[in-house]
Order: C-alpha cells, then sequence, then structure tokens
C-alpha cells in the first residue's frame, strides 16, 4: 500500500500535537525545530522514536542529518512507505 501525502501528514500531525503537547501545531514542509517552542534535543528523539514505531520505519543516520525541516522528513518517511 502505497501512503498518500495527506494521509502521512495528518498521521504526523497527530505525533507532533502529542510529542510537544500542542493541539496548535499546524505541519508545513518548511517547519522547523525552530518554529516549534518545546522542540529541543529529548523531544527530537522522542519525535523520531515515536515516528519510527507509527510508521514501522527506521531512521538511518545520514537520513536523519538530511532531515532539515518537516518537509525533508515526509520525503524521507515517503521513502520508506
Amino acid at each position: 500500500m502505497i501512503m498518500e501525502k495527506a494521509e502521512l501528514i495528518n498521521q504526523l500531525t497527530e505525533i507532533f500535537r502529542n510529542v510537544f503537547t500542542d493541539k496548535t501545531i499546524v505541519l508545513r514542509d518548511d517547519l522547523t525545530a525552530n518554529d516549534v517552542d518545546q522542540w529541543d534535543s529529548l523531544t527530537h528523539m522522542i519525535l523520531i522514536t515515536e515516528i519510527e514505531n507509527k510508521f514501522s520505519v527506521k531512521f538511518k543516520l545520514k537520513e536523519l542529518n538530511k532531515m532539515r525541516n518537516v518537509g525533508d522528513m515526509i520525503e524521507i518517511i515517503l521513502s520508506k512507505v
């Protein structure tokens, strides 16, 4: 089954809102850690773990390093699911 980008964004939005306990977060391609108050190294690790668990994927270090924003994250996840 190929996941649609819109469905992925809906599921990611739920994960982001839960991890950062902020129901107002709206994902967009250029969103970065600088745009989210609670986004620090610890919440980043939690976020990545939640995403890996939800979508049954495992990110390689080089993929994590390529994630400059949510758009990059979405493209990498889509390439894996």
